[in-house]
């Protein structure tokens, strides 16, 4: 009997009769739910500081100090030097990469500073793999948009239209540059028909067959984008809807995701995550190499600004939205949270 409970006779407990023997439960799911150490062993999913890989910004045009990006608090535009302190600190947060962006001081219409061996992004490569070695995945961005005067992803035609392949032979020339500049691994973002096939033949023909490619299969053209865009300083009117994926479509997720594994992708990835967990959760039914998912720039501003305003517990927050991308498939996730988020997975343990 609960002694808390008041007894048969209390006027409030008109009505309430006790539980019939019979119908006391048989199965109590609730015993795994009683301390903070019974609900940690039986965890059926676990996030550890090595699935995550940070997204971070190098800037040119000589910044000498981070500078803060105001729609992604936090977060910043890096130098080439404050650059290898974050990859620093990541490395020692023991998270398992950096993928790495680069913002150009020009800009013209095929982007050709990001193949250039002195641009800003392979610059920035060499920075983070002096500081750290092999110490931690260093992954480069392989996409056009922030190297463009128009913000497209590719060259384009009279029209305007991005022209798929004189596209591809142009990723396949920053693949190789990242390659040399001393990236462990590239990521072509673009959503171009055929681009893991021509980046994976550019990297052998040139001696980079250890160089891994981890391809952003099933890419949609999100609204929740936007923040990055401020971030890259991206000069783009319009939209990419002719080439990123349509949000209401599931199945074409799971049908690029197949094309590029047939074109040898070494990793997949779903972006953005925490809205196309279905998309996710195929791709990682079917999947026989790593899949990662990108919690991006619209799902951290979306938390950090609910936790500014005191409306959400932030810390709970950030921890079950990663929870939530790995339950449903995702290897490796993508966020701006990656080192704080680390630390945060150690003490839960």
């Amino acid at each position: 009997m609960n002694p808390y409970l008041p007894d048969a006779s209390d006027p409030r407990m008109a009505g309430v009769k006790p539980l019939p023997e019979g119908l006391r439960p048989v199965s109590r799911p609730r015993r795994l739910r009683t301390t903070p150490a019974m609900r940690r062993m039986v965890a059926e999913t676990r996030v550890v500081p090595a699935q995550l890989i940070l997204p971070a910004f190098v800037k040119g045009g000589g910044v000498d100090s981070p500078v803060e990006i105001t729609s992604l608090p936090g977060q910043f535009q890096h130098s080439t030097e404050s650059i290898k302190e974050l990859a620093t600190q990541a490395a020692e947060a023991g998270i398992g990469g950096i993928d790495l962006f680069g913002i150009p001081e020009h800009k013209d219409e095929i982007g050709s500073q990001a193949w250039d061996p002195k641009g800003i992004l392979n610059a920035g490569i060499s920075a983070v793999r002096e500081a750290v070695g092999d110490d931690l995945v260093i992954c480069a961005d392989t996409c056009l948009d922030e190297f463009t005067e128009h913000g497209h992803c590719g060259a384009l035609t009279p029209d305007g239209r991005v022209d798929n392949d004189s596209t591809v032979p142009l990723y396949a020339a920053m693949a190789v540059s990242q390659a040399r500049a001393g990236a462990h691994m590239v990521s072509p973002s673009g959503m171009m028909d055929g681009q893991i096939a021509v980046i994976r033949d550019a990297l052998d023909r040139e001696g980079f067959t250890d160089v891994s490619i981890m391809a952003y299969s099933a890419k949609y053209a999100s609204a929740f984008f936007g923040p990055f865009r401020d971030a890259v300083d991206c000069s783009l009117k319009g939209d990419r809807k002719a080439y990123q994926q349509d949000p209401s479509n599931r199945r074409e997720g799971l049908r690029e995701t197949l094309l590029d594994l047939a074109e040898g992708a070494d990793l997949v990835m779903v972006k953005p995550a925490s809205h196309y967990l279905d998309v996710l959760s195929d791709v990682a039914e079917v999947s026989q190499v790593p899949v990662a998912a990108y919690q991006v720039s619209g799902e951290y501003a979306m938390l950090e600004a609910a936790a500014a305003n005191g409306w959400i517990d932030r810390r709970r927050c950030i921890g079950e939205s990663l929870t939530s991308i790995v339950r449903a498939g995702a290897d490796l996730v993508l966020t701006y949270w990656a080192i704080e988020a680390a630390q945060m997975f150690r003490e839960d343990l």
